[in-house]
């Protein structure tokens, strides 16, 4: 996984601060791979509550801020059944955690 522990931690209080923190959010896209280079950060946030474009655009703007790279971020409500694309980012993904 190609991000920080100070990204991962921005990543997580930003979307705590915003929509809670019973969301979780995985990493997906080329910043899973560790031998790749550059890319932006693809994020699939898993929420209780439904996720509205104003409060993606809003965490996407925060975090494009504070981290100084394009963020790209795909809601999923939990009890959803996920779009195809939504499973591909789900089973490809790695599950972002607090480092320690």
């Amino acid at each position: 996984m190609r991000l920080t522990p100070d990204q991962v931690r921005t990543i997580l209080a930003t979307v705590a601060r915003q929509i809670g923190s019973d969301a979780e959010v995985v990493l997906f896209g080329s910043r899973v791979a560790d031998d790749s280079r550059g890319g932006d950060i693809d994020l699939l946030i898993e929420s209780p509550i439904p996720i509205g474009l104003w409060q993606r655009a809003s965490i996407k703007q925060a975090l494009e801020g504070a981290l100084q790279v394009p963020v790209d971020i795909v809601a999923k409500r939990k009890d959803a059944t996920p779009t195809p694309f939504q499973a591909i980012a789900l089973m490809t993904g790695i599950s972002l955690r607090a480092p320690s």
